[in-house]
């Protein structure tokens, strides 16, 4: 597939999982109305509760449960693959995997990603207090998987910030990058444009980043402006707050082109263990 529109949806996710899920399928829909084939979810589309540990009390099980099975069926409804943000799942020590799984138009799983880097910080010039090691498990191992668009990653909001991951990943072929993610008000204006359209530019890479966007009934605010950037760094279409979908057109022929003409991940001499 040498052209193909894909979507990322952003959201406002509430403590409700029933809830979250229902504007989750309805913004899948509107995606793939508008022609999407791919669709990206956000960070914590099925809950962000009112407290750390309500994402333990929903978390699943791998391989059943109700967020899967909304996950799956929105996925084969829609034919879309269907990038599937984060949502809780159970790991060994009472705590969660914040966990990515990657459907195909058919609803067939393909893959799995765990959030490597977990934010664990005091937001500058803020009270914000995050400690997601608490109730979230690290995982270990990049994702990098074959799709009708090229070679698919994902990472995880906070992940954003490590470029040595995106770094692996481009050894294993990144041709197009989803990035799920619930970057707080504060570090989004700081930050959010910038590292998204950073990772785009050193990687060559198409991203399609899928944020948050607006107020919380836990009093959280997130930054929204989900948006879509080619591998030049360009921003082709973005949406600065609220629920909705920003989609735009992923040309497999202009990547191959850029990276002829530029190619600079050929020329690095430095590597990362």
């Amino acid at each position: 597939m040498k052209k193909m529109i894909c979507a990322a949806v952003q959201m406002a996710s509430g403590p409700q999982v029933g809830a979250n899920l229902l504007e989750a399928g309805r913004l899948v829909k509107q995606a793939a109305a508008a022609g999407a084939k791919l669709v990206v979810l956000p960070e914590n589309f099925a809950i962000m509760g009112m407290t750390e540990t309500d994402k333990v009390g929903v978390a699943e099980t791998d391989g059943s449960g109700p967020i899967q099975e909304f996950l799956a069926g929105a996925a084969e409804r829609h034919k879309v693959w269907l990038v599937g943000g984060t949502m809780p799942m159970r790991a060994g020590d009472g705590r969660v995997r914040a966990s990515c799984l990657i459907y195909d138009d058919h609803g067939r799983r393909v893959g799995r990603y765990d959030k490597i880097h977990l934010f664990d910080v005091v937001v500058p010039g803020t009270e914000e207090t995050y400690r997601e090691s608490q109730t979230i498990e690290p995982g270990t191992e990049p994702l990098v998987l074959d799709s009708p668009f090229g070679a698919l990653g994902v990472a995880v909001c906070y992940d954003l910030r490590f470029p040595e991951l995106f770094r692996r990943m481009a050894e294993k072929g990144l041709d197009l990058l989803a990035v799920p993610a619930a970057f707080t008000a504060r570090t989004g204006a700081a930050h959010w444009e910038i590292l998204v359209r950073a990772r785009a530019v050193e990687n060559l890479c198409y991203t399609v980043a899928s944020n948050q966007g607006g107020f919380h009934l836990n009093g959280r605010e997130t930054f929204g402006h989900s948006m879509v950037v080619d591998p030049w760094g360009k921003v082709l279409a973005s949406l600065p707050t609220g629920a909705g979908i920003v989609c735009a057109e992923i040309d497999r022929e202009r990547l191959a082109q850029v990276r002829a003409s530029f190619p600079v991940l050929e020329h690095r001499r430095l590597y990362c263990a």
